[in-house]
Order: C-alpha cells, then structure tokens, then sequence
C-alpha cells in the first residue's frame, strides 16, 4: 500500500543558521495515512510572506547583486527562493573535493557560468528509510529555481561555506548540513536525525542543465539513514512527498521513462538510482550499510 504523507506544515519553523542551534518544533505526530496528499496553502498572503521573510540586509545584497550580475537577476523568483539564492554561499571544490572557495547559490547554478568550469560546488542527497524499508521521496515545490516540480529523493541540497557545515572529520559538516535542511524542507526534527546516525555511503561527481538558465554541477555525498520520522512537509520546498518501496519506485521509473503525467525525476537521483540504489537497497534491509560504504571513490557519472 502507498503511504503518504498528510500533515499541515508548521511555518513557524526556525531556519536555523547551525545545526547545532536548532529550535525543535512541536510535537506532532502524523495525522493519517491517506491515498492523496496536498499541501495547504499559506496562511498568510502572499505579501505578508515577504515582508516576514525578506530582512533590510537581505534587500541591500539582492540590490547590489542586482548592480552586479545585469538588469533584475531576480525576476520571477518566489522572495524564499530569492534569499536562498543571495544570502546562501555554496562550497567550491574541485575535483578532488578540495575546498577552492565559495561563491552564491545562484552563481553556483547559472548555466553560463557552471560551462566555464569554475563552479563546481560540494552537495549531499540525503536518503531516508523507514524500520519498514521504504524510502521517502519529494516532489520539489513549483517555485524551486531549478529543476522545480521533479521528484527526487528525500532531501537533496548543500553544506554552506560556514565553520559548522565545513568540518571535513567523519564528513560532520555535510552531516550536519543535511540534517539543517531534512528540517528546513521536510520538518523533521533534528532529534529524529542525529548527525551520528547518517552513513556516507559514496561520493558522484556530475553535470546537469535545468532549463537551459540553470543547472547543476556537483561533487555529491550520498548520505543514508534508517529512522522513523515525524514530517511536515514546508510548502516553500515541496509539494509533496511519500514513501515507497522497491515495486513503486520501479513503477515511478516506468511512467517518468514513458512520460506519463508529465512525471520527471531529478538527474542526480536517476544516476543514484540506475547506478547504485538498488543494491544499496538490500544492505539496507540486512543492516550492512558501513559495509559497502567507499568515501575514497568519487564517481564520475
């Protein structure tokens, strides 16, 4: 049976700057288990959502950006999406995942600037189990700058160029990031996720356009867990999310092949998938993971 996930997101979540920071939100368990799931909409118009979520600072770098990288850089962007492009630096490394520098999230994902090879940049997908062994997927929000609307694997995003997010020992800075944006996105409390618990499993290194604007070019750690989580979906991030096991995550590759109901799935969870998911997979199941984990290898797909 498809389980899917049918509870109201808090907005009132922090978004904290250190994972180490986090504030819990309350507790809340899941309300039902249903056969559809549709987020809400806001509760606050959508102009109240800016003036609560855009600060003065924030402004005075989206101007000078502005200034800087031609006329409106930002036209059409949702103001979440627009602060996470301006105010968040992405972590350049080269190929060797060595740190070269840092550099905005929106920088990082202009397709003119990644073709000139500078702009590669650490990122983590995060995979989540359940203690029934089905994976938890989402389907990223219409507003996401790139690659919006596809589905994907639990929380796909980067470590930030901050002391917290950069502590190469045991990989604890992409740890700690993925567990920053398992709550940022999902809601799951930081307490459900501990850094300890997440096994990095490998690293890829791969290049994907978007629309032809935006794209990807990332050195990514795959991080698994096993854990059962309370989730609460933020809307500004994803517009759905479920679970599923190994025969619905073959059927949602049947129709996204076919292209049925528009159905798309991110590029970097089809290279983990057609690559190494499946027999990951069976580890899962066995409790084995740290013993197919290889962080010496660097995948390039």
């Amino acid at each position: 049976m498809l389980m899917l996930l049918n509870t109201p997101y808090a907005l009132s979540l922090s978004r904290s700057l250190d994972s180490s920071s986090f504030p819990s939100p309350p507790t809340r368990r899941l309300l039902s288990i249903s056969s559809t799931f549709a987020l809400p909409p806001p509760r606050f118009p959508h102009s109240s959502l800016v003036s609560s979520r855009v600060s003065p600072s924030f402004r005075t770098q989206a101007s000078a950006a502005t200034a800087t990288m031609g006329d409106a850089p930002d036209v059409g962007m949702d103001a979440v999406q627009r602060r996470l492009m301006f105010e968040d630096e992405c972590i350049l490394v080269d190929e060797s995942d060595n740190v070269v520098g840092h550099e905005s999230k929106y920088n990082c994902h202009l397709w003119e600037k990644i073709l000139t090879g500078k702009m590669l940049h650490r990122a983590f997908s995060v995979f989540l189990f359940n203690t029934k062994y089905e994976l938890l997927l989402q389907q990223r929000s219409a507003t996401k700058v790139t690659f919006p609307r596809v589905w994907t694997n639990t929380c796909c995003s980067h470590p930030l160029y901050r002391e917290s997010e950069l502590i190469s020992e045991n990989h604890l800075g992409v740890r700690n990031a993925a567990q920053r944006k398992l709550l940022d996105e999902l809601g799951i409390p930081p307490e459900d996720v501990p850094v300890d618990q997440f096994v990095p499993l490998s690293r890829m290194l791969y290049k994907a356009p978007s629309d032809g604007k935006w794209g990807e070019h990332e050195l990514d750690y795959l991080l698994f867990i096993v854990r059962d989580v309370n989730v609460h979906p933020n809307p500004d991030e994803v517009a759905e999310a479920k679970y599923v096991n190994r025969d619905q995550l073959k059927e949602l590759l049947r129709k996204a092949d076919a292209g049925e109901d528009g159905l798309k799935l991110s590029p970097w969870f089809r290279l983990v998938v057609d690559n190494f998911l499946f027999k990951w997979w069976d580890h899962v199941e066995k409790g084995t993971l740290k013993e197919v984990s290889d962080m010496e290898t660097i995948h390039k797909l």
